[in-house]
Parts: structure tokens; sequence; C-alpha cells
């Protein structure tokens, strides 16, 4: 199980990011919160990792910076190992026809 000092590593490494792809965008802080529709101290907390912002904040901050597709992936479902034996199987090697 994850402990609350890797949760909060993982936060804070997020909000790195963010605050990275800000200022490849050349916004102030004040902008950009406006363009989340959120505050400035909001937006602070969410460069700082802060585990109390809400996703809706997140998820708009990803709408922006036009990663919104990167949330595709959490909590897809996964196949289990039961599922996966019993999938068909796929060839993985084809092998060249005979030339005459």
């Amino acid at each position: 199980m994850i402990d609350v000092k890797e949760q909060q590593q993982y936060l804070s490494e997020l909000g790195i990011r963010l605050k990275t792809l800000r200022l490849a965008r050349n916004d102030t802080m004040t902008v950009f919160a406006q363009r989340l529709g959120v505050s400035a101290g909001t937006l602070r907390s969410m460069e700082h990792g802060t585990a109390t912002v809400q996703i809706g904040a997140w998820v708009k901050a990803l709408w922006v910076l036009d990663h919104l597709d990167d949330l595709n992936g959490v909590l897809a479902h996964k196949a289990s190992l039961l599922e996966q034996a019993r999938m068909p199987r796929t060839r993985s090697r084809q092998r060249a026809s005979r030339r005459a």
C-alpha cells in the first residue's frame, strides 16, 4: 500500500509538471488561474501538490493544457490473468510465401 509520503511525492511531481507547462506557455499565475476558473491560491496549491485541491480543477488544467486524453488510462479496465489466458492467441510470426 502506498504511504502518505509517496502520495505527497506524486502530487508534488504533478504540481511541478503543471507549473513547468504553465511557464512554457508564458502564462502568469493570475492569467492561468482565470483560464482554469479557479483562484490564484488554488493554482498555487495545485503547483505545490496540495492534496485537498478538487479533481475538477485538475481536469480543467488538463483540458487547457491539451492533456485531457491523458486521463483515459486512469482506472482503465485491466484484464486479469484468467481473462488473458482465455483470450485467443494470435500468431506472432508470419512466414514468407515460397517463391518459384
